[in-house]
């Protein structure tokens, strides 16, 4: 197994083919990811707000997450009037079903926005765009964050699905190996399609952080670890004197 992968990845013509696959594959996972993001924004907001219409856009978007995606593929050329292998159709299906996984999480998110932070930027003068776009936002990235880390991690899945049709980045070299019985480039698409997914979390997770400067961090202990009793204190114990004392 490990000769055929040196093999495999000896040819130069092997490693420029996975190096552009893997950067096609970022692409149709990662432009979804970002539109399905901005068309949930607003429609969680007018779900959270509105509660009428709450029902109507969590129960839609549950029902359109369990449309198939290899026939949502294969759909959409006849709706869009594209080709087959068009990316734009892989780029739409993953959005619609990123904007679906997320509309939950944005009213969730926005739930969770204490009630009197909105008041006092009520009273305060702000408008509810501003209020939105400026108070509610970001106070709902750290709950908002973790479903976007798991549609994410769904869209690079997906896009392997892809390949079935034609476009699907690293998901080719799992048709190619699976057609010719070989087994070193699905290694390497496993292999690469992991490494993405574990890189794409690394990187959301390090912007949740930036974009919320204000939550604490977990302290990495520096040195053993010290009394924190409430009898204790940091002065050093003084020796107890011998002699002289009854």
């Amino acid at each position: 197994m490990i000769d055929e992968l040196i093999r495999y990845l000896g040819n130069w013509r092997n490693r420029e083919t996975v190096l552009e696959l893997l950067v096609v594959h970022a692409r149709l996972a990662l432009l979804p990811l970002l539109i399905g993001l901005l068309a949930a924004l607003p429609l969680g907001w007018a779900a959270q707000r509105y509660r009428p219409l709450r029902a109507m856009l969590l129960g839609s978007a549950n029902v359109l997450y369990t449309v198939p995606s290899l026939a949502l593929f294969v759909i959409l050329p006849g709706i869009l009037g594209t080709q087959i292998l068009d990316e734009i159709n892989v780029v739409v299906a993953l959005a619609l079903y990123t904007a679906a996984l997320l509309i939950r999480p944005v009213v969730e998110a926005l739930d969770a926005v204490p009630g009197h932070v909105l008041a006092a930027a009520t009273a305060m003068g702000y408008r509810p765009l501003r209020r939105f776009l400026t108070v509610e936002l970001p106070l709902a990235v750290p709950v908002l964050a973790a479903g976007v880390r798991v549609a994410s991690v769904s869209n690079i899945s997906l896009v392997s699905v892809g390949a079935l049709i034609g476009v699907g980045g690293l998901g080719q070299l799992f048709t190619q190996g699976f057609q010719a019985s070989y087994n070193a480039p699905i290694i390497v698409g496993v292999a690469l399609t992991l490494l993405l997914a574990l890189v794409m979390d690394a990187l959301l997770s390090l912007a949740k952080a930036l974009l919320t400067p204000w939550q604490p961090r977990r302290a990495r202990p520096t040195g053993p670890a010290q009394p924190t009793g409430p009898a204790e204190s940091a002065e050093p114990a003084q020796p107890r004197p011998t002699g002289g004392e009854a």
